[in-house]
């Protein structure tokens, strides 16, 4: 209860408070990206219910000549990669929190197909609502394995205290200051999980 009064009061006041910026960062993806400026995709949350999380765009629809998708690397723009490396282009995930799609803190949403290559210890990640930045996003973020971070993502869903995710709050701006993880080693995204076998 007391995490979630937090998550409405602090995602209400965000938006409230960072709606000038909101408004600017749109514009600015608007005419550096182009239409629309959003960003929605559908994420498995709290217990697996699927939902419908938004960002701000940081990849052009661009394709090839048969109409395949490019991939993220050619799709990146210069003002998309720093739209991710300053975590700005997950302003919008505040409307999620305040809504109860998502939390401040806890394991990122991943991809809807994901679900069924988790094993069971890894699934735990669901037993509490997906979080704009969480324990793995502090301890690595993109460049540290799968593997790693699930770890990670478990280990808060048993260890998770409100004094906890005011830590990882506070390690979030500090990442974000000094751009630590945000992609593997010759990688602009994380690769795709392909299960535990990979």
């Amino acid at each position: 209860m007391m995490k979630r009064l937090f998550d409405f009061i602090v995602s209400g006041l965000g938006l409230i408070i960072l709606f000038p910026v909101i408004i600017l960062v749109g514009y600015k993806v608007a005419k550096n990206i182009g239409r629309p400026v959003f960003f929605y995709q559908y994420r498995p949350g709290l217990n697996g219910v699927i939902f419908k999380m938004t960002k701000f765009r940081s990849m052009r629809d661009t394709v090839d000549s048969n109409g395949n998708i490019l991939p993220d690397s050619e799709r990146l723009t210069p003002f998309g990669e720093q739209l991710r490396s300053s975590s700005m282009d997950e302003l919008p995930g505040l409307w999620n929190v305040l809504k109860g799609d998502m939390s401040l803190v806890g394991p990122r949403p991943l991809l809807v197909e994901y679900l069924p290559l988790y094993s069971k210890e890894q699934a735990r990640r669901h037993t509490v609502r997906p979080g704009i930045t969480g324990w793995a996003q502090v301890n690595g973020r993109n460049a540290i394995s799968w593997e790693d971070k699930f770890k990670l993502d478990v280990w808060y869903v048993d260890n998770r205290s409100f004094w906890l995710d005011l830590k990882i709050l506070f390690l979030t701006v500090k990442k974000v200051f000094v751009k630590e993880g945000i992609s593997a080693d010759g990688e602009v995204t994380m690769h795709k999980f392909t299960g535990n076998n990979e």
